[in-house]
């Protein structure tokens, strides 16, 4: 049996038995109920609803406190001797490389293909409201972190979810605690595996193929898709085996290098159609309140836009809080100050870009307006509307954001392995072994099926995330004002005396 035909029967044989469990888990997890003509997934209303609560609790922090997050990552307040492994910059790009992705290409234009051009609007709506909720989740991910003896440190919702809740309720909250704490690990972990690495790989892989010359080209064949798969693993496994100092020093130059690359190329077509730019902006905001040939009407777009932000920068997932809970520092909430630019990065510039670019340039593909089309493909025919060759960018994009966060995706589902399994040098390279592993897979297998299974995994962590982030927010509130007293104190000139009554983080062995 050759190598293609036998991978055909895995697929198949693993979306027959799977294929009823994950219908089953997805319209459990994206029950849509109908509201103005469309539908609205009320995990996604869970989402919006969530970064309107916080960011009414914490009075606009995402707009009070913008400049001090980027004084915080500029590193104007770094202390030294502060436990933990990268610095807040680092933090910071290891897990954006975590959500900046295919989804910003090609999910965005999918967006304003079903949505129309309003849907840019709403999700830039949803995005700056997500960035109360990353900076909730984030602080409480430091808060309640683990510093281990050899000082690696762990941290995410498999620690502030249990911890958190016996903090504030005592024994009453040990038990569900302890529950909750699995339940997030396994989610993780799933999603890590599938959605956050085979995902990836795969899509990369198609996208390299489809510019050297299709499946009759150099890499179309099943040898070429195991060279891919093998190159990818190989990559991810050297990095992977250095931890998270490894993973943040790989990603701390590769985001700002992919960024700068979709970016640069997204302003050549604006500023190549530069007098088109007032008419865009404006379709974009008369669309975004009346919109037309929209399913829904203003609804249809303003539920298009929130869906694509909610699934784009992934704020009260819990995922991000795993990478931001290595970073130095002595007060949660200034790494929760840094998590908030998070959002800001992923949704409301990266995915902006792609939809501006796009209804700038408006390409054939995006005029029919019926969603039918490939995002990749319209994204690609909007570059292609002034840089024909684009689809070469266009690829190296794409493998910068799969190789991004295929590495941060396995630290997180190390971490949840971790929690699950045992710290033991064993239990880790295990792990490690498998997730490269899965990596080859990418390259030759879809596992539709298992991939569909684990966005409805990863967003069932946001439902339990979330009911903690309530609990919690109080926490949240006094380490916010802990480091703002630090914050008033350096800028007086004093130097330590604010950090006395800061409790030092717990360590474990």
């Amino acid at each position: 049996m050759s190598l293609d035909s036998m991978t055909k029967s895995v697929d198949a044989a693993v979306s027959g038995f799977f294929e009823p469990i994950a219908a089953w888990l997805g319209e459990v997890v994206f029950y849509s109920v109908p509201v103005g003509g469309t539908d609205l997934p009320l995990i996604v209303a869970w989402l919006v609803v969530a970064g309107l609560v916080f960011t009414g609790w914490f009075g606009f922090v995402q707009v009070r406190k913008f400049r001090l997050a980027v004084d915080v990552v500029r590193g104007k307040y770094d202390e030294k001797g502060s436990a933990g492994e990268v610095n807040h910059f680092q933090a910071l790009t290891a897990a954006v490389s975590g959500t900046v992705g295919l989804g910003n290409i090609a999910g965005v234009a999918v967006a304003v293909s079903i949505g129309g051009a309003g849907a840019t609007f709403w999700m830039i709506i949803c995005g700056l409201l997500g960035m109360a909720t990353k900076f909730v989740e984030v602080t409480l991910g430091v808060k309640y972190r683990e510093v281990h003896a050899d000082g690696s440190v762990s941290g995410g919702p498999m620690h502030y979810l249990p911890k958190g809740l016996v903090d504030r309720f005592g024994s009453r909250g040990k038990t569900l605690g302890k529950v909750l704490a699995v339940l997030a690990s396994f989610m993780v972990l799933f999603f890590g595996l599938f959605g956050g690495n085979l995902f990836q790989v795969n899509q990369s892989y198609a996208q390299l193929v489809s510019v050297t010359g299709g499946e009759s080209g150099v890499l179309g064949s099943s040898a070429g898709a195991l060279f891919f798969g093998i190159l990818i693993a190989a990559l991810v496994g050297i990095v992977l085996l250095g931890g998270i100092r490894s993973i943040a020093s790989v990603t701390s130059k590769l985001v700002p290098a992919m960024a700068a690359i979709y970016i640069a190329a997204c302003l050549v077509v604006i500023l190549t159609n530069v007098t088109a730019l007032p008419a865009a902006v404006g379709t974009i905001i008369e669309g975004a309140f009346n919109p037309e040939g929209v399913a829904g009407g203003v609804l249809g777009a303003l539920i298009v836009g929130f869906k694509r932000a909610a699934f784009s920068n992934e704020a009260g997932l819990g995922s991000a809080p795993i990478a931001h809970s290595a970073v130095k520092t002595k007060h949660p909430a200034s790494e929760g100050l840094v998590a908030l630019l998070e959002p800001f990065i992923d949704t409301v510039v990266i995915c902006t870009m792609t939809a501006l670019t796009i209804v700038i340039a408006s390409p054939d593909s995006w005029k029919v307006g019926n969603g039918d089309a490939e995002g990749v493909t319209i994204t690609s025919d909007a570059f292609g509307t002034v840089m024909p060759w684009f689809p070469y960018i266009l690829t190296v994009a794409v493998l910068l954001f799969a190789i991004s966060t295929v590495l941060t995706w396995g630290y997180y589902g190390l971490k949840a392995w971790s929690y699950l399994f045992g710290r033991s040098k064993a239990s880790e390279l295990t792990y490690k072994v498998v997730y490269t592993l899965f990596a080859v897979a990418g390259s030759l297998l879809t596992l539709q099926t298992l991939i569909d299974m684990a966005d409805a995994v990863l967003f069932m962590l946001a439902v339990i995330n979330i009911i903690g982030l309530y609990l919690l927010a109080p926490v949240v509130k006094r380490e916010l004002n802990s480091f703002l007293e630090f914050v008033r104190a350096r800028k007086a000139g004093e130097s330590g005396e604010a950090d006395e009554d800061q409790e030092p983080v717990k360590t474990t062995v």
